[in-house]
């Protein structure tokens, strides 16, 4: 059963984003990640407003968990530190 990560991002320091820009693929790529959304034009109907969304689907939710805590995504996220607010939900598809 597919597995997805839901991103809200709101870039703060786009020169230190891409750090996280030039390494987070790795670690999407070593688990068969496949980005269904990525897009800045949105309508926030209810929440908090970030700049960026983006849906990630994975092979299943062991995979997408196991990405989150990869040695290669966290090096991506500890680029992104500061640059950033992110939230990140991992969610089990239908």
């Amino acid at each position: 059963m597919p597995a997805y990560w839901i991103a809200h991002v709101t870039v703060t320091d786009p020169s230190r984003y891409t750090g996280y820009q030039s390494l987070a693929p790795q670690a999407f790529a070593k688990f068969h990640a496949k980005f269904l959304a990525r897009g800045r034009s949105s309508d926030a109907l209810e929440g908090p407003i970030y700049q960026r969304h983006v849906l990630i689907e994975f092979p299943d939710l062991e995979s997408a968990r196991a990405c989150y805590a990869s040695p290669e995504y966290q090096a991506a996220k500890a680029e992104r530190a500061g640059a950033a607010e992110v939230m990140i939900t991992i969610t089990e598809g239908l």
